[in-house]
């Protein structure tokens, strides 16, 4: 995502200079409809949504008062998981609002202007870029690929059968540790083949950290967790390509999983990273 030098709101006093601050979802070059703007609920005890026009650019903005997201008190709420999972949500719809009518640059959650002036200043001195990335993402959305694979095993007691002496049961384990190794290299390099076919469909393609089984629920490794942004006129070229893959990795007992398509957070970003996925989609 795009990071914007903000101006951020420290005050967290009863007598402040600002009693609110402006709250920035996203830039876009074309304005949601007002219809879709007031009906959509932003963070709690804020104002109403509104649109701001920043020269050839438009913000989805939000008053938020300045006590409640002051630098002190936002950390304090934001290391609470509810309130977490409260200010994502409202961020996101703000974002998927600036959606409604065309690409989007979605900027972090909380970014914070003291007023509408520095915010408007702000993205107006990197309008180039984000006019650029914003062209970039423009008819394309974001798609998501997970790979699973099978569960290592691992044997309990004297590894294998035979004789208990020392030495043949370092040797055994160190059997089953290599084939253990084996099998997770080769299931890799299929996760790996996985993304690498895929990239034929995309524009930009980027993987993120594997999700720990914790996180994601499930009792086997999570082998790829890849990002694909895509043409929308590729759209049933993409799904019908996962889907196979998801075929011929079945037989190898692998998961690949999809979901999509999303506004494209993992490529909303105008910096050096973002052109570098591209050259290495078209690679």
């Amino acid at each position: 995502m795009s990071t914007l030098p903000a101006d951020r709101a420290c005050a967290t006093g009863p007598d402040l200079p600002h009693p609110t601050v402006t709250c920035v979802f996203a830039v876009t070059d074309m304005p949601p409809r007002n219809a879709a703007v007031s009906v959509t609920s932003g963070h709690d005890g804020g104002g109403p949504l509104r649109v701001l026009a920043a020269g050839p650019l438009y913000l989805v903005v939000q008053d938020v008062p300045a006590a409640a997201f002051g630098e002190e008190a936002l950390t304090e709420r934001l290391n609470r998981p509810d309130e977490l999972e409260r200010c994502a949500r409202a961020h996101h719809r703000g974002v998927e609002t600036a959606a409604s009518a065309g690409p989007v640059v979605p900027l972090p959650m909380a970014t914070l202007y003291l007023d509408d002036h520095n915010a408007v200043r702000a993205v107006t001195a990197r309008a180039a870029s984000l006019r650029t990335l914003l062209d970039r993402l423009r008819n394309r959305t974001e798609w998501a690929v997970k790979v699973h694979g099978p569960g290592i095993a691992h044997a309990s007691g004297p590894a294998g059968g035979g004789p208990a002496d020392g030495r043949s049961y370092l040797r055994r384990v160190s059997e089953r540790r290599r084939t253990e190794r084996e099998e997770r290299e080769r299931a890799l390099a299929r996760a790996h083949a996985v993304d690498r076919e895929l990239r034929r469909y995309a524009v930009a393609a980027t993987r993120h950290r594997p999700q720990s089984e914790q996180l994601t629920g499930r009792s086997v490794p999570q082998l790829l967790n890849a990002a694909y942004l895509v043409d929308d006129g590729r759209r049933a070229e993409f799904v019908r390509a996962v889907g196979e893959l998801a075929r011929d990795a079945h037989r190898s007992a692998l998961e690949v999983s999809m979901s999509g398509p999303w506004i494209p957070y993992s490529f909303a970003r105008s910096d050096e990273a973002e052109g570098d996925a591209y050259q290495e989609a078209g690679a």
